[in-house]
């Protein structure tokens, strides 16, 4: 039997093994009778799942699930997680499956163990978007049930324990998962008993050499302040007592990995980190906290600006606790940490301190409150998102540790993560007032929307009915929710465009061969879905809009199939027609003319900036896959390729009444004088022209090449600008540019 493989008490490697024995007797101290039995029952099961298999260090696999549920019970999980760690590895491992599961057990630990199980059926392009895939499924199912987090948590701390049997490049892609992903939800769930050692074990995995200086560092740091951490602890104690607290004094090691990041991030040498000194007092209860704060405060002088309220305004998970920073004898830094007992539990342990499903628990604790929070939150990214590459990057986003306190006018606290602008903020609040977000006030001044908050600021956002948000947001936001929210409303609107456009170009192509969108049977336009695996009539829209059917093609197809083929107009009269278009004469043989371009078709139009056309260019368009159409002016040197392929093409004209603005590009030579860049500047804003970029190219000492980026309504504008130009004293030559 392979269970019987596991009741050994330590391995060839040396390392120590736990028994299921051992198992059974530490859940007696919360666990009944019946419930051990079933957590029993469970490995009995898995360890038939996995006889014969047995792990890269040598020993059975089911020591494995064994120590997962080990990790479990050392912060008191249920019974049926215990059962679903037993489990977690039979639907990915071996040829057990859910249902099986399911019928030996029950739905709930099914669904458990198919929470934490890969996605093995599916084949990736990438190990990327696999990782992302099984990242997805793993938090949507922790949004059904958090203990799904909390096995996979366990399952990579005894997978980081035993690393050392794995290749050095493997161990060092699972290390840096680790800290990338499982380290900070970790932190999210307030667990930091396994926070510290995922980091520990993932920083000396990943930077051994690293790992091994600062530890060794440390190590002898120790030996030489032991007497001073001694007489520190001696005074806090002293200074306790005479005031009539009862409280827990401890000293704090700082960890190899928390020394690492603070002399990266704070570009500090280690004597400066090592010198701190670092205490956690526990005390009964929560006003004690604060007149022990004033207690150290009287013993040792604060520093200035180190005081952090954790209790008042907690952190992201829950945490609760007062920072302070001292002078210590001879100006040493001492950091302390004040708690009760009840906050130190939930440091320690976070969502598992007060497991929600603990039978009649009821709790309405602040780490369960984060945590649901949390939790909505991943939904509404999920939601939002289109792959699991996407939905992976916006969570690391909303994973970083590091967070700003900011008020609505109202005073509600938002907790945001470091970075995050007025936009975040405004999501933050609602979706809606994101959406329509225009303008904001910091402490009651205008500030722009991309301005950084800080923690203490109170924040007012300005609507309005007609705004939406703008591409350009995506540059400087920093929380996941407002990225996803902005790309989601981006993506509807440009599906939405490119229906229209899509529309338009199938029409204009129809009428040129003698139909129209309504001459087709339904039957006709089935098929033709049929053929394309398209939804519906709007999808094909759609994929004409954004240039992934060209239009004519499928004018033909549909042309073809209703017997009206012959109205085609033969491919030289085609071309000859369409220049002839272009030049604005009469339409013969039944073409439809060109595709008006009013300007504000969106994000499936674009304008070409290698030669930037504007109204009244003569203009040609081509098509793009997956974006639209692009318009080129005709005389541009990109597009020969094109004009060779007569369906991916077309001649467009501009809408006679414009009310946008178009980018065009201008090359100015002038004298290197002082100076001459604000004279041509101001002329050219003194005509209406908004500058967007400015480039400057010394020639030869005595002449200099400016290059504006700027905004014109059209031709006429842009040849107002340049003759106004032109006419400075210091301008040699003037020109439009196109590359």
């Amino acid at each position: 039997m392979a269970h019987a493989a596991a009741d050994v008490t330590s391995h060839q490697s040396g390392r120590p093994r736990f028994l299921i024995s051992d198992l059974c007797v530490a859940l007696e101290s919360y666990l009944n009778a019946e419930q051990i039995r079933e957590v029993y029952r469970a490995y009995v099961f898995s360890a038939e799942a996995h006889e014969g298999q047995q792990r890269m260090t040598g020993e059975p696999y089911i020591y494995h699930p064994l120590a997962v549920a080990r990790i479990l019970a050392n912060i008191q999980m249920d019974h049926k997680c215990l059962m679903a760690a037993i489990l977690h590895d039979v639907i990915e491992d071996t040829a057990v499956g859910k249902a099986q599961i399911a019928e030996a057990f029950d739905d709930e630990i099914a669904e458990l163990v198919d929470g934490v199980s890969k996605l093995t059926q599916i084949d990736f392009r990438s190990r990327a978007e696999a990782q992302a895939a099984n990242f997805r499924k793993m938090l949507l199912a922790m949004t059904r049930d958090i203990r799904v987090i909390l096995i996979k948590l366990a399952d990579r701390l005894h997978n980081m324990r035993t690393l050392g049997v794995m290749r050095p490049p493997k161990r060092r892609r699972i290390a840096r998962e680790t800290l990338e992903i499982y380290v900070p939800i970790a932190n999210r769930l307030g667990i930091n008993s396994v926070r510290i050692e995922l980091e520990e074990l993932g920083f000396a995995a990943y930077w051994p050499m690293r790992h091994r200086v600062i530890k060794s560092a440390v190590k002898e740091a120790r030996g030489n302040r032991k007497e001073v951490l001694g007489g520190i602890e001696s005074a806090i104690r002293a200074r306790l007592s005479e005031e009539g607290f009862s409280a827990e004094v401890k000293g704090r090691e700082k960890h190899s990995y928390s020394i690492y990041k603070k002399m990266k991030t704070k570009k500090l040498s280690f004597s400066e980190v090592a010198d701190v000194y670092a205490f956690r007092i526990i005390v009964d209860q929560l006003d004690t906290c604060y007149r022990v704060l004033g207690a150290v405060h009287n013993l040792y002088k604060p520093v200035p600006g180190r005081f952090k309220d954790y209790i008042a305004i907690p952190k992201a998970n829950g945490y609760q606790s007062l920072h302070t920073v001292l002078f210590g004898p001879h100006g040493i830094p001492i950091e302390i940490q004040i708690r009760t007992e009840e906050m130190h539990r939930l440091a320690e342990s976070g969502i598992a301190a007060h497991w929600l499903y603990k039978a009649g628990s009821g709790d309405d604790n602040l780490s369960s409150a984060a945590v649901s929070d949390w939790l909505k939150h991943l939904l509404e990214l999920q939601k939002g998102t289109g792959d699991s590459v996407e939905f992976l990057d916006h969570v690391k986003v909303d994973l970083f540790p590091d967070e700003v306190y900011v008020f609505t006018p109202r005073g509600k606290i938002l907790v945001l993560a470091k970075g995050a602008t007025v936009i975040d903020f405004a999501y933050a609040v609602h979706t809606d007032v994101g959406n329509r977000c225009v303008a904001a006030r910091i402490d009651r001044r205008l500030v722009p929307l991309r301005t950084r908050l800080y923690s203490g600021q109170t924040v007012e956002i300005i609507c309005s009915e007609t705004a939406t948000p703008n591409p350009a947001w995506l540059n400087f936001v920093a929380t996941g929710k407002a990225r996803v929210n902005i790309r989601h409303y981006l993506k509807n609107l440009r599906r939405q465009e490119a229906i229209a456009l899509g529309s338009r170009l199938l029409e204009k192509e129809l009428a040129a061969l003698g139909g129209s969108l309504q001459s087709f049977s339904s039957e006709t336009l089935s098929q033709l879905l049929n053929d394309f695996g398209l939804a519906d009539e709007t999808a094909l829209y759609r994929e004409v809009g954004l240039g992934n059917r060209l239009p004519v093609l499928v004018a033909r197809r549909l042309l073809g199939d209703t017997g009206k083929a012959k109205a085609a107009v033969p491919s030289d009269k085609r071309g000859a027609e369409r220049s002839a278009t272009a030049e604005g004469k009469a339409q013969e043989g039944g073409e439809s003319g060109p595709l008006i371009i009013t300007g504000t078709e969106g994000m499936v139009v674009k304008f070409a900036k290698c030669c930037r056309p504007i109204p009244g260019d003569r203009a040609i368009a081509s098509f793009s896959p997956g974006k639209g159409i692009v318009v080129h002016r005709q005389e541009c040197r990109n597009i020969g390729e094109f004009r060779k392929l007569d369906s991916h093409w077309l001649y467009v004209q501009w809408e006679a009444q414009q009310s946008s603005n178009f980018q065009t590009e201008i090359r100015v030579e002038t004298d290197n004088k002082p100076g001459v860049l604000a004279t041509v500047a101001a002329a050219i804003s003194a005509l209406g022209s908004n500058i967007e970029k400015v480039n400057t190219d010394e020639q030869d000492g005595l002449t200099s090449t400016l290059r504006f980026v700027m905004s014109v309504k059209d031709r006429s504008h842009l040849a107002a600008i340049i003759r106004q130009v032109r006419s400075l004293p210091a301008v040699l030559r003037i020109g439009r540019m196109m590359s």
